[in-house]
């Protein structure tokens, strides 16, 4: 490989603006063994796409995601799509022996990861690295709750607290997009945000959810479209109206392997909630909470400490010692979401050039696709549903 990391990026709205802002920053915030090079955005609509390559700072636009993926001039190809997509063009990517960075949650079914797992695995023996994009894990003060968890700080861990909270949706005006569809986005709440704290409290604790007690609850069950498409029904006053076909929220207990019990939270429908992820770890010495909404800080309870002296400390986490931040700025002076993505690509980055495999992998994304799926199961059967065991992709 060339001292350059060239990027191929499909896809270019939320998340490929997210990405491209960690692309166009990552070298020069760290010191790193490849320089990222954005090569070429794809998307489906050429002036869209050339718009969007001129506003996010690639190089060249392309519709055609398969050209992008064989094309010699490609070492990576990330994937910013709805989840319909993933599977189709991340193994196209491995088979073409591209390194890959994959939008989370990794796809739209258990069959799909599991195939896209196997398709990793086999091409990491041949030095092609995969990453899912789990973007919250490198949120600084997640990286230090994760160190002390490992350090012992808390002890056993018997209580996890997991809710993500947002409102965008509670108008019964908003339109039938893309994510209220379950055969392009896989499902609703439960993966978009849920996917994202059943890996996150995972990471934190060590340990993996196995098995779980759920419902799932769409409130609103028809949304109007702005243009006519077949199978709409029109109302009264002529607009067209099609049927949400995910979740709107998902509530589940959950057990973990490691002996800690768990409630996690997953709604679009908190009126009022932005982007409200919190979670809470309760130990046998000690217990952390973190709320994005404050991703600077990490609360900290010591229960090893003298009664007198007890209570909840704020770490302002911002220290040159704490993870990713001698990068950044002087203490003090915070950072905020789009770092994670930095972190996340320059996490993948350092592991590509490293020869070793990076993480989250497509195997650990498929474990928590698993997860996704118990949850489906519970809510439809109304009892306890156990979690699958992830087995190791075969390699030969």
């Amino acid at each position: 490989m060339s001292q350059d990391l060239r990027v191929g990026m499909v896809g270019y709205a939320f998340m490929g603006a997210a990405h491209s802002q960690a692309w166009r920053t990552v070298n020069h915030a760290f010191d790193l063994p490849l320089r990222a090079r954005m090569s070429v955005v794809c998307g489906r609509s050429t002036d869209q796409v050339a718009r969007a390559a001129t506003r996010l700072g690639w190089e060249n636009h392309t519709t055609d995601w398969r050209a992008l993926v064989e094309s010699d001039e490609i070492d990576l190809v990330d994937i910013c799509t709805p989840g319909d997509t993933h599977a189709e063009i991340a193994l196209a990517a491995l088979a073409a022996g591209k390194h890959v960075l994959c939008e989370k949650p990794l796809a739209n079914s258990v069959a799909e990861a599991r195939e896209m797992a196997a398709a990793a695995a086999q091409a990491q023996t041949h030095g092609v690295r995969a990453m899912c994009a789990y973007n919250y894990r490198r949120v600084p003060a997640v990286a230090l709750m994760r160190d002390l968890v490992a350090s012992g700080r808390i002890g056993a861990i018997r209580h996890v607290r997991a809710q993500y909270l947002q409102d965008w949706i509670v108008d019964p005006e908003f339109p039938l997009v893309w994510r209220l569809r379950k055969e392009i986005a896989g499902s609703g709440a439960l993966g978009d945000i849920g996917a994202h704290i059943v890996d996150l409290t995972q990471f934190v604790t060590g340990q993996s959810i196995s098995a779980v007690s759920a419902l799932t609850e769409t409130f609103i069950r028809s949304r109007p479209l702005p243009s006519e498409s077949s199978g709409l029904a029109a109302s009264a006053n002529g607009t067209l109206f099609g049927d949400v076909t995910v979740d709107d929220a998902a509530l589940f207990l959950a057990r973990l392997d490691g002996g800690a019990v768990a409630t996690y939270e997953a709604t679009r429908f908190a009126t009022g909630r932005k982007n409200a992820l919190r979670v809470e770890l309760n130990g046998a010495l000690g217990s952390l909470a973190f709320d994005f909404e404050r991703m600077n800080e990490l609360e900290f309870y010591d229960g090893t400490r003298e009664s007198t002296e007890q209570g909840f400390t704020r770490i302002l986490v911002t220290e040159p010692d704490h993870p990713y931040l001698a990068a950044w700025w002087p203490p003090g002076h915070s950072i905020g979401y789009e770092h994670s993505f930095t972190h996340e690509v320059r996490d993948l980055i350092e592991d590509i050039a490293a020869g070793r495999p990076p993480a989250p992998s497509f195997t650990d994304a498929l474990q928590v696709q698993l997860v996704l799926d118990a949850v489906e199961r519970s809510a439809a059967g109304g009892s306890w549903a156990e979690v699958e065991t992830v087995l190791e992709p075969a390699q030969g």
